[in-house]
């Protein structure tokens, strides 16, 4: 991760909500939208979108910028795209964790 990005476990614990994952997945298909909008697509209220766009902007996961009245959020890919580097990352370093057991199993049969 970079220095200048929420650790991982702040990404992470953002990630963890189901409504927040909805409303990344809304954000994927519309490209650009307000809090308004994303609460037209979700079963909670547009005060409950707010507080979810907070954490996923303080985990570096949206970002917004003001349109008149109102703010219109985005992805930011990068925080997800070096999440998903450092799960597949230790997923490697699992599985060949696991294949030097197994390994050392079959040995230990012969």
């Amino acid at each position: 991760m970079k220095a200048d990005q929420p650790p991982i476990g702040t990404i992470l614990l953002a990630l963890a909500d189901p409504t927040r994952r909805l409303l990344l997945d809304t954000l994927v298909e519309e490209g650009l939208a307000s809090a308004t909008t994303l609460a037209a697509h979700l079963p909670v209220s547009r005060q409950a979108v707010a507080k979810h766009l907070i954490v996923l902007e303080d985990a570096g996961l949206v970002t917004g910028r003001r349109a008149g009245r109102e703010v219109l959020y985005r992805i930011s890919p990068e925080p997800l795209n070096e999440s998903a580097d450092w799960l597949a990352e230790l997923a490697g370093r699992w599985e060949r964790r696991l294949s030097a057991i197994k390994r050392a199993a079959e040995e230990g049969d012969r």
